[in-house]
C-alpha cells in the first residue's frame, strides 16, 4: 500500500494570530497592538492552537484572550517562521475586522497594555521585522471586505447502499460529526450570513448546525441542486447572491462546486479561478470568497484536515 507522505510541518509548533482592526476617526484602519510584560515587546496578537484546534478558531480566542477584541476573520494574509528553543514554529495571520472590544479584558496574565494605531504607527511600533511583514500583507488589499462562501456537503451514505431517492440520501455519522465542526469554522469569517442549500437533504444537514446556532433560516436554491446533465442555471442566482453585499453561504455538491466557484470569481471581476481551484474540496471543505466594492479582493480555501 502507498505510503501517505510524512508532514513536512510535523512537530512544529502551530499558531496563528490576527492585524486585528478598526475604523480610525477618518476611516482609516487602527490596528491592535499588545505589550507582553514577559517579553517586553510589541507585537500582533497571536498565540498557539490547542490541540485538534483549527488555526481560524486559534486566532479569534488569542485576540479575544490577549486583546480582548472580538473579530470576523477576512483575508488569509500570510505565515511567518521561526524556532522557539530549538523548535520550529509557524504563524499564521489572518486580516480581522473588530466588532467589540471588552471593558477590563487588558491587563491579564500575558498582556499588560493594548494600543491602538494607524497602520504607520503600528508598523514603526512593532518589535519584530517579520511583524511588519505582517502589516505589510495587510494593506496590500482592502481590510473591510465581505466573506461569500462555497462550501461542499459533508459525508453522505454511499449512494450505492442508498435504495432512495439520491436528494433523500443523509449525512452518515462522520458527516454529521464534520457538520457539528464545520458550524463554528464558518461562523469564524460570517457569523451572521444568509445560508443557501442544493434542497438535497445531505446540504441541509450540513448547515442545519451553523443556522441553528446563528438563529438563521436555510433556504433552499433549486439553483444549486445537481440537474439529471450533472450542471446547473446559476448565473442569475449568482448575481443577487454578489449583488447583495452580505456575506452568504452557499452549501452545494462535489459535482457543481467548481463550475460554481469560477462562476462567482467571475462575478467579481477576477480574471480567473482561485489559485488551488483545481485541488478538489474534501468532504465539508469550502472556500471564502473575500469581496470588497463588488470586486474579488482575495479567497481562501479550508476543510477539516486543517489545524
Amino acid at each position: 500500500m502507498p505510503q501517505k507522505p510524512a508532514d513536512k510541518n510535523a512537530g512544529s509548533i502551530k499558531a496563528a494570530g490576527t492585524v486585528a482592526w478598526r475604523p480610525g476617526p477618518g476611516g482609516a484602519p487602527e490596528i491592535l497592538l499588545v505589550h507582553r510584560r514577559r517579553y517586553d515587546d510589541w507585537s500582533l496578537p497571536k498565540g498557539k492552537a490547542e490541540p485538534g484546534e483549527p488555526l481560524p478558531l486559534t486566532a479569534v480566542r488569542e485576540t479575544r484572550e490577549e486583546g480582548g477584541a472580538q473579530i470576523i476573520l477576512g483575508r488569509r494574509l500570510t505565515q511567518v517562521k521561526y524556532k522557539v528553543s530549538g523548535r520550529a514554529k509557524r504563524v499564521t495571520y489572518w486580516s480581522a475586522r473588530v466588532t467589540g472590544v471588552a471593558d477590563g479584558a487588558v491587563p491579564n496574565e500575558e498582556v499588560d497594555e493594548a494600543v491602538w494605531l494607524p497602520e504607520e504607527e503600528a508598523r514603526e511600533r512593532v518589535s519584530y521585522p517579520q511583524d511588519a511583514d505582517v502589516l505589510d500583507a495587510f494593506a496590500a488589499a482592502p481590510a473591510d471586505t465581505v466573506p461569500v462562501i462555497l462550501l461542499r456537503h459533508a459525508k453522505a451514505e454511499a449512494k450505492d447502499d442508498w435504495p432512495g431517492e439520491d436528494e433523500a440520501r443523509p449525512l452518515n455519522d462522520r458527516g454529521d460529526r464534520d457538520a457539528a465542526a464545520v458550524a463554528p469554522l464558518l461562523a469564524c469569517f460570517a457569523p451572521a450570513a444568509g445560508v443557501f442549500t442544493s434542497p438535497a437533504l445531505r446540504c441541509t444537514e450540513t448547515v442545519r448546525p451553523y443556522a441553528e446556532a446563528a438563529g438563521i433560516r436555510v433556504q433552499r436554491a433549486d439553483a444549486l441542486r445537481i440537474s439529471r446533465t450533472g450542471r446547473s442555471d446559476w448565473s442569475q442566482f449568482l448575481a443577487s447572491v454578489l449583488a447583495s453585499d452580505r456575506p452568504a453561504i452557499l452549501c452545494a455538491h462535489r459535482e457543481n462546486l467548481p463550475g460554481l466557484i469560477a462562476a462567482a470569481a467571475a462575478g467579481l471581476g477576477a480574471a480567473g479561478p482561485p489559485a488551488g481551484f483545481d485541488d478538489p474540496l474534501p468532504t465539508a471543505g469550502f472556500w471564502v470568497l473575500h469581496v470588497a466594492a463588488g470586486k474579488l479582493a482575495g479567497a481562501d480555501r479550508y476543510d477539516l484536515s486543517e489545524a
